[in-house]
């Protein structure tokens, strides 16, 4: 851990001068060390300090409408600038860890979420939009970005690959409309209870704002296409909105495949993401 992170927590809690700190995370835009007990931030440039104070408010904002417990994060404007907020008990949930989930843990961890992005997508926009929310990002498409991508695709799945793209780009505006949602709910932004097969919690809002509700059920496939298929079931049960398979298939191959053009440009992780991008097109949970 950086020495200049320990001393600015210690300036601020002198109470943990005796702490063991360590590295919880390296994300795009900050350093997240933990003493066990709390999450500090430590943002990595002007972009990503604007981030992290836009998290801050959003997550004040949000709270109040919200079951599931999420980040109570405090700002310390240094220098350096860095956030506190107290760790979620539990762990992150791989797709391996999911599946050995008995059916009621993955139909209670389905609707938790389910319950979860119902309250987010009922919270009046105007709240989110004043503390500081803003249109979601999209994934690169195009055909020069997606290039490099054909080669490492098995050739039997080109043209798979070819009919999800043009599909994809010929999708119309979500029927639903666009709501404040969270938009990043894969396993690794869980605190999830292994003992207790329960979700503790939802953390880093970094890539929450506006965006269509059924993109909140792509990220959620990235632990399995069972529970993107039961979530949304569950979300239409609780919500009364129907949604689209085949819309949430052609976004997760999307976001998979930019995802896999962006790796190979960066030559990070491409066997892992590649894998995704292949599993993706394959399963047959969501069309």
């Amino acid at each position: 851990m950086p020495a200049e992170c320990r001393r600015a927590i210690i300036a601020v809690y002198p109470h943990l001068a005796g702490a063991a700190f360590a590295v919880a995370g390296r994300g795009w835009h900050s350093l997240a060390v933990e003493d066990g007990r709390h999450i500090f931030k430590f943002p990595q440039g002007e972009e990503a300090e604007t981030a992290l104070l836009r998290e801050a408010r959003l997550l004040a904002a949000l709270r109040p409408f919200v079951t599931a417990p999420v980040p109570d994060m405090t700002i310390h404007s240094g220098p350096p600038l860095f956030s506190m907020h107290g760790k979620l008990p539990g762990r992150t949930l791989e797709p391996a860890d999911y599946a050995k989930l008995d059916d009621t843990a993955r139909a209670r961890l389905a609707d938790d979420l389910a319950r979860f992005f119902t309250e987010l997508h009922a919270i009046d926009p105007s709240v989110m939009l004043a503390a500081g929310a803003e249109p979601v990002g999209w994934w690169d498409t195009q055909k020069d970005t997606l290039a490099p991508i054909w080669p490492l695709l098995p050739t039997e799945l080109h043209g798979e690959v070819e009919a999800a793209i043009k599909a994809y780009h010929e999708l119309g505006p979500d029927p639903l409309g666009e709501v404040y949602g969270f938009f990043d709910a894969h396993g690794w932004n869980m605190a999830f209870d292994h003992d207790r097969s329960q979700l503790n919690g939802i953390f880093d809002f970094a890539d929450s704002g506006f965006g269509p509700p059924h993109r909140e059920f792509v990220q959620v496939s990235l632990i399995d296409p069972d529970l993107a298929l039961r979530s949304m079931r569950a979300y239409a049960a609780r919500s009364g909105k129907m949604l689209d398979r085949r819309r949430v298939f052609l976004l997760a191959a999307a976001m998979r495949l930019s995802e896999l053009a962006g790796a190979i440009e960066t030559g990070e992780d491409v066997p892992m993401i590649r894998d995704l991008a292949v599993a993706w097109l394959r399963q047959r949970a969501i069309r």
